[in-house]
């Protein structure tokens, strides 16, 4: 058995400290150090292409051995940016989404190829870090255990929350949801 783990980026700069990509904030860093600090060892750790995944994942403590270009889950016409923030059940709400077969199937889809390209890049009894973005974890998620109850899931993902898979025998068999730590202002 191999096991993949996701993370969403950490906390990012706001205002004219932002810059292109969204740099981490201090306190993103902050967290990110502390749900680190619990994870253990990955063998291969991917992330995007945007400054903030990569920096996420060497605040987390791992050094990045690949990052590449991810498809938004925010789709036109179908999955506006953080609509999952207003649904009572978002991942019933994605598992109906991607259904459906259109624009939102087909990004999941991407994604799932990617997890199950790095958790392949892994010999067996060994995980893969990825980390991505919120609005494209989520549909993920589903797209990979689609017969699971989404209704028990509760909310999106916040920043530094993620999931652990099971990958046995080439598919994803099991999911742990994990939050990260709430931090106090």
């Amino acid at each position: 058995m191999r096991w993949l783990e996701i993370r969403r980026h950490s906390l990012t700069k706001k205002g004219s400290g932002r810059g292109r990509g969204s740099h981490l904030s201090a306190d993103g860093v902050a967290l990110a150090r502390l749900v680190g600090s619990k994870l253990g060892t990955f063998t291969y750790v991917l992330t995007s292409t945007s400054p903030r995944a990569i920096e996420t994942a060497l605040a987390l403590g791992y050094a990045v051995d690949d990052a590449i270009d991810m498809p938004s889950g925010y789709v036109p016409d179908e999955v506006g940016h953080h609509d999952q923030w207003t649904w009572p059940q978002p991942y019933v709400t994605y598992a109906e989404l991607i259904e459906r077969g259109g624009g939102l199937a087909a990004v999941a889809q991407v994604h799932r190829e990617i997890w199950t390209e790095a958790i392949m890049a892994v010999p067996e009894g060994s995980g893969a870090l990825v980390v991505s973005h919120g609005g494209c974890i989520e549909p993920t998620l589903v797209s990979c255990l689609p017969h699971h109850d989404h209704s028990s899931w509760g909310a999106p993902f916040g920043h530094c929350d993620g999931a652990r898979l099971e990958f046995d025998r080439g598919r994803f068999t099991k999911v742990r949801l994990c939050r990260a730590p709430i931090r106090s202002a």
